[in-house]
């Protein structure tokens, strides 16, 4: 049974499929894609279920959200091995992603209060107020790579707003999801609150085009979120929330500190969940010069020594595997690319067991027509520059926009790069794949449609009321000018 649509486990009536332990190769989950008749009977049970959702106070939508997460902590040993085994994340960093979910009910809390609340104001006989309402049926959009964290990013807040939900995860993690929903039905989520659906491309599409949707909430790659963004064209009265990927520069300074640390930071930058996280460094500018050449061999260094391996393994792997052997071949394919455009070579990635992929480090300083591309794997660009202001420059030559980072002990670089880099996520001295939950998380450009999430999330689960009130109606002191009651 893949499928929970108004509180009940169903078999899917579409296309079979299943998902492999991306290390092993191992079948961790089988069923079947839902129908589009499926789907509309998710969208319709969400429908249904929405007006009592809505109706229902704060501290009640709270107390089943808290159930929730109670269930979540209970049981994050198993939910971190089964996002461990389904992504091939090591199990230490899995385990942190379901401490994430775990406090995103405070952080949501709180943004609800602060970012939708009520808000009041007295002006004589009148009073002004500003209300938030949801907005209905939230189709929700899992990715691959934080498939509990990011979905549940979107789902809180949209629960706590009143709004219900049909959450469909990638087709590459649905034990992930199937888990997560269990924990919900246990938690004691009304009939149609939310819904499951699994399947690939088909199902997404058409979801998404439902009718009774009235609201899509994406986290995912730039080119599906640019087709979603089509399909909506002409529908304004629909929420489109769009949380896609970026080309990420991180600038290194002449005066960049301890030279262990800055190599740490940028290792966490670049190479943190196999290089799968929508923040990660793609592009690494160093200086020319002595600072940057002793700095760019210990990267090197500390890179090819890094523990790539089994997720479960014990010592823990710094990076496991990437999703699957389609994306490990497609990074094995630019590096390449890479290399017969003029890229020199300072670590070359290499393919390991099922979708291992060892770090690669690229020197790109001599291509000229570099592609504006987010690799989502371990494949680092290095760029050498002469001037601080042509590597910021050269930082903002992407379509995206979504993180930027400098390593400097200088402030007035800082106070120069902050002032001049196009990114939602600015970092300095710390990992680019270091972003805060009580904070915006999005970007300008090709990385979204500048509804942030995270902290911000909120403000696309509700929409604002205004209103005008007074207990008793009264004329004014003055009539306007053609107006007689005599």
């Amino acid at each position: 049974m893949s499928l929970w649509i108004n509180n009940h486990w169903v078999a899917g009536d579409g296309e079979p499929f299943q998902s492999l332990n991306p290390y092993d190769g191992d079948v961790v989950w089988q069923g079947n894609a839902a129908t589009t008749a499926q789907v509309e009977a998710a969208v319709t049970a969400a429908s249904r279920a929405f007006l009592d959702w809505r109706n229902t106070t704060l501290t009640e939508r709270l107390a089943v959200i808290e159930r929730f997460a109670k269930l979540v902590q209970q049981h994050q040993s198993q939910l971190a091995h089964i996002i461990a085994t389904e992504t091939g994340k090591p199990l230490w960093e899995s385990t942190t992603e379901v401490a994430a979910m775990i406090g995103k009910v405070a952080l949501s809390l709180n943004a609800y209060h602060e970012r939708t609340g009520i808000r009041q104001r007295q002006q004589a006989d009148t009073t002004m107020i500003v209300r938030h309402r949801p907005l209905g049926v939230m189709a929700v959009f899992g990715p691959y790579n934080f498939p509990a964290h990011l979905p549940n990013g979107h789902i809180i807040p949209a629960l706590l707003a009143g709004n219900t939900i049909v959450f469909k995860p990638s087709e590459q993690t649905p034990n992930t999801a199937q888990r997560m929903c269990e924990l919900w039905q246990q938690a004691g989520i009304a009939d149609g609150v939310i819904n499951l659906l699994q399947g690939g491309r088909t199902t997404g599409a058409a979801l998404a085009m439902a009718a009774g949707v009235d609201g899509v909430l994406f986290t995912g790659s730039a080119q599906t979120g640019h087709l979603l963004h089509q399909q909506f064209a002409g529908q304004p009265q629909k929420m489109l929330a769009l949380e896609m990927g970026g080309n990420n520069p991180l600038v290194v300074g002449q005066e960049y500190g301890a030279m262990d640390a800055a190599v740490y930071t940028i290792i966490q930058s670049a190479f943190l969940s196999a290089g799968q996280r929508c923040t990660c460094a793609r592009r690494l500018y160093i200086a020319t010069g002595e600072a940057g050449d002793l700095l760019l061999a210990r990267l090197v260094a500390v890179a090819s020594h890094l523990l790539v391996g089994d997720p479960l393994a014990i010592p823990a792997p710094f990076m496991g595997s990437l999703i699957s052997n389609a994306a490990a071949d497609q990074i094995m394919l630019h590096q390449q690319q890479l290399l017969e455009a003029g890229g020199v070579a300072l670590l070359v990635a290499t393919r390991g067991q099922g979708a291992i992929v060892t770090p690669a480090i690229i020197d790109v300083s001599a291509i000229t027509d570099l592609a504006d591309e987010e690799y989502f794997g371990p494949l680092l660009q290095v760029s050498r520059y002469d001037n601080f202001t042509q590597a910021v420059e050269s930082a903002n030559q992407t379509r995206y926009g979504l993180a930027a980072g400098l390593i400097s002990t200088d402030s007035q670089q800082w106070q120069y790069f902050i002032d001049h880099i196009q990114a939602g996520i600015v970092n300095r001295n710390r990992p680019l794949t270091g972003a805060s939950g009580d904070a915006p998380f999005g970007g300008p450009g090709a990385s979204g449609n500048l509804r942030p999430s995270a902290y911000y999330a909120a403000d696309y689960c509700a929409y604002p009321m205004a209103s005008i009130e007074a207990e008793q109606l009264q004329l004014p002191f003055q009539l306007a000018p053609g107006v007689s009651l005599n």
